[in-house]
């Protein structure tokens, strides 16, 4: 039995170390059978130099350098097309998400689940940051019609038959959860200790997080179409109620001209809402047109294979 464990990096210099003597020491309570893939998605520090030194020392490691800024979640599928154990564990590499968690993960997997997730108790995160996730599930989870839970992220153990058939899914925009969900499997989740970040700071701003929501609804919900769609039947149906209302005080004779006030607000609701929906329509179109166009979702520059 081997497991494979895939670790995006990215400003995790100063962690490597630690974080590869933690892996290794957890792993081995398992089995010794295992490697550790580590992603650099282009850190802009020397997270690649390192990934090297260690990967000469350590024959368990692997590491595969994008040749450019993917996103996580694309290094992340970069490493499941690259490993070959019985059970995938995703876990970042900031050392928030605890090594030492993952013989807990493996013992639930072992009463028969197919995928058993972390769920964070207690985040070790700040208040900002945790609002900011929590807003983002929030927003994700209704636009998507799909259930989601703040506490879980990408940490957790997948049989070799749940990353195969996300390694089969044909779409561009990738992310993590969201197609962990999809594919379905006997899933089960386990409360996990979260710890402090011990260097640096989350690369997820407001902005990313905003764009990441943008571009997974876009991906995988229509809601956003369906919504326009009612609020044009909401607007049809008022515009009729005010025309009857027009022409029975037409006829009865208290007719008034209609202020300007009223024309103005009007014009700009009816012009702002066509606008949204043309927007909306546009960004659509516009995923539709980078799917057809079928690149990569990530370039390998090298690995230390090589």
């Amino acid at each position: 039995m081997k497991i494979s464990v895939i670790s995006p990096v990215y400003r995790a210099e100063k962690n490597l170390d630690e974080l590869v003597e933690r892996i290794e020491h957890a792993l081995l309570k398992i089995t010794n059978d295992f490697e550790f893939i580590l992603i650099d998605d282009a850190s802009p520090d020397n997270s690649w130099i390192k990934i090297v030194e260690i990967a000469k020392k350590k024959k368990f490691v692997r590491g595969v350098k994008l040749s450019r800024n993917f996103g996580q979640h694309y290094a992340i599928s970069a490493g499941i097309d690259l490993c070959d154990g019985d059970w995938i564990v995703v876990m970042d590499c900031d050392l928030q998400d605890q090594p030492e968690e993952i013989y807990k993960l493996y013992e639930k997997a072992k009463e028969g689940y197919h995928t058993v997730l972390a769920r964070r108790f207690n985040r070790q995160d700040s208040f900002l940051k945790k609002a900011g996730s929590k807003l983002f599930y929030l927003t994700l989870g209704y636009l998507t019609g799909s259930k989601q839970d703040a506490t879980v992220a990408n940490f957790g153990i997948y049989n070799q038959k749940v990353i195969t058939s996300i390694r089969n899914l044909p779409e561009k925009i990738r992310y993590f959860p969201t197609m962990v969900k999809w594919v379905g499997y006997s899933t089960a989740y386990i409360e996990v200790e979260h710890a402090s970040r011990k260097e640096g700071n989350s690369s997820y701003s407001l902005k990313k997080l905003l764009n990441l929501a943008l571009d997974i609804i876009l991906a995988y919900s229509d809601k956003p179409l369906r919504m326009i769609v009612k609020a044009g039947i909401v607007i049809a149906m008022i515009s009729f109620i005010v025309a009857i209302a027009s022409v029975m005080a037409k006829l009865s004779g208290a007719y008034t001209v209609t202020g300007y006030a009223s024309l103005i607000t009007s014009i700009w609701f009816l012009s702002g809402s066509i606008i949204l929906t043309l927007g909306i329509v546009g960004l659509y179109v516009g995923k539709t047109f980078e799917s057809v166009k079928n690149r990569p979702i990530y370039i390998i520059e090298k690995t230390t294979d090589e």
